[in-house]
């Protein structure tokens, strides 16, 4: 699983750190509720997911809980069948 967890986590930082931005994010660090990934952002990221796993995350589980972490994410993706 390290393999798709460092893929979700690079994917982070790319898109939603700003250049310069030298907070250290890892699999657990909060990402919405640490004001790193807000909630249009959720959305793209919710986005990226479906379309790279060719799923449907359902509104009802594109919670914040969901996302606020890329272990929470890697927890949601295995609920589709996700796995590495």
């Amino acid at each position: 699983m390290a393999l798709l967890k460092d893929e979700i986590l690079d994917y982070v930082k790319n898109e939603y750190l700003e250049e310069g931005d030298d907070r250290e994010v890892t699999y657990d660090t909060p990402l919405i509720s640490g004001g790193i990934v807000d909630s249009f952002s959720m959305v793209s990221l919710k986005v990226f997911l479906e379309n790279k796993f060719n799923i449907q995350i359902p509104d009802a589980k594109a919670s914040p809980e969901a996302f606020d972490s890329v272990d929470n994410i890697l927890n949601l993706l295995k609920e589709f069948g996700i796995n590495e």
